[in-house]
């Protein structure tokens, strides 16, 4: 017993993660995600060989991988957290094994991996940050986060398509590597499952029960709206300009480099982080949307000049970043302790639902009009973001006095 008194705390128990923990995480999730997000679209493009095409198969993978994200609560009660996320990262390498063998059903199969994937992590994640976090270091552990996933976001949709063009096997297997890092990582950082909190209720009977006190509440209806418009956003970015630059004559590597220089604007989210503390965020959410809107309908100019759609997205795709900063705050800062998982897979629910909204009205859109139709639906989606911030509570962010 006298020999315990001289053993060193950080010898005695493990260290208890902190801001920068979750950050590396969230480096390499980049990384894998990075490599891919562009290369994606271009398979899904070159493998239908038609834009509505295309969208209606991303829609067919928003809903399935809806369904398994709300899901994630559920299987939360008899599948412990440290398990599921492994579970998530997993996928991550299953859908690359998959992409390496090629065709339509493996690359359509790949992106509902992906998805999943995304899903999955992004619940427990949010969880996790959530338990350690304190609520004041939220705001730091946002910026951080993405400062740290900069680089993967930065160089990996350029890489991804150059080594693409190089040798189709290589951007799939580089992502499996990165995903594999992110499975060791986890591993060394013994998140475990997660502190527990004693609810003063009993849980919910079923998965979709929560959706009650989730609708009751309405700043997280309005955090989450924020979340999926924001997404939306992404999407037609993401998705909808690579095709584009391909039918217009611009080229195959014209997305890639566009969205590697968007996400290099990561690497300044600290400063971001300044300018939103200075002010609120209801200002900056609706300062974000303002913008992007407004930058998104001019890219329909691109039906006359394709450079001006390329140009005006770049633009508003700075704008999507800043929100992407401070977007998610509304929602994180009204969460209850008590309701962390459910209501981290009520959010994690905007990419999926993005990924079904987006083709969806895509696919409608398309059928009347060009894809610059497509830009100009997505800046009157964000510009109905930016009325709704309106209810954002006006001090929420700035220091109590």
């Amino acid at each position: 017993m006298a020999l315990t008194r001289y053993i060193p705390v950080w010898f005695s128990r493990a260290p208890v993660p902190g801001v920068h923990s979750f950050a590396l995480l969230q480096g390499f999730e980049a990384i894998t995600r990075g490599l891919l997000i562009s290369v994606l679209p271009l398979e899904m493009y070159r493998a239908a060989g038609d834009a509505a095409l295309v969208s209606s198969l991303y829609f067919g993978v928003g809903f399935l991988s809806l369904f398994s994200g709300l899901m994630v609560p559920f299987a939360a009660r008899f599948i412990p957290r440290r398990v599921l996320y492994a579970l998530g990262a997993l996928l991550y390498l299953v859908g690359t094994a998959a992409a390496v063998l090629g065709g339509t059903p493996w690359v359509v199969a790949t992106v509902l991996c992906n998805t999943m994937a995304t899903v999955i992590t992004f619940v427990c994640f949010n969880a996790y940050v959530l338990d350690y976090i304190p609520r004041n270091d939220l705001s730091r552990a946002e910026s951080t986060r993405m400062l740290y996933a900069a680089l993967g976001w930065t160089a990996g949709p350029l890489v991804g398509v150059l080594l693409l063009d190089w040798w189709r096997p290589a951007p799939f297997l580089l992502a499996g590597l990165s995903a594999l890092c992110l499975l060791v990582t986890f591993r060394v950082l013994r998140l475990g499952n997660g502190r527990q909190i004693t609810r003063s209720a009993a849980p919910a009977p079923n998965p979709l029960a929560y959706f009650r006190r989730f609708l009751a509440q309405p700043r997280l209806v309005a955090g989450w709206l924020f979340a999926v418009i924001r997404s939306c956003g992404w999407w037609v970015y993401v998705v909808y300009l690579p095709i584009f630059a391909v039918e217009s004559g611009l080229g195959d590597q014209v997305g890639g480099i566009a969205l590697s220089i968007t996400n290099g604007l990561m690497f300044l989210t600290p400063v971001m982080l300044r300018l939103i503390q200075r002010h609120s965020i209801r200002a900056s959410v609706r300062l974000g949307f303002l913008a992007a809107g407004g930058l998104f309908l001019l890219a329909t100019g691109g039906a006359w000049w394709p450079p001006m759609a390329v140009i005006c997205l770049f633009a508003g795709s700075a704008f999507l970043v800043f929100l992407d900063v401070c977007g998610g705050l509304p929602f994180l800062m009204a969460v209850k302790p008590s309701e962390r998982t459910e209501m981290s897979a009520i959010y994690s629910s905007f990419r999926d639902v993005s990924g079904i909204v987006t083709p969806g009205v895509a696919w409608v859109v398309l059928l009347v009009a060009p894809l610059t139709g497509v830009f100009a639906a997505c800046g009157l989606g964000l510009w109905l973001a930016y009325g709704l911030a309106g209810n954002v509570h006006p001090r929420l962010g700035l220091s109590r006095r």
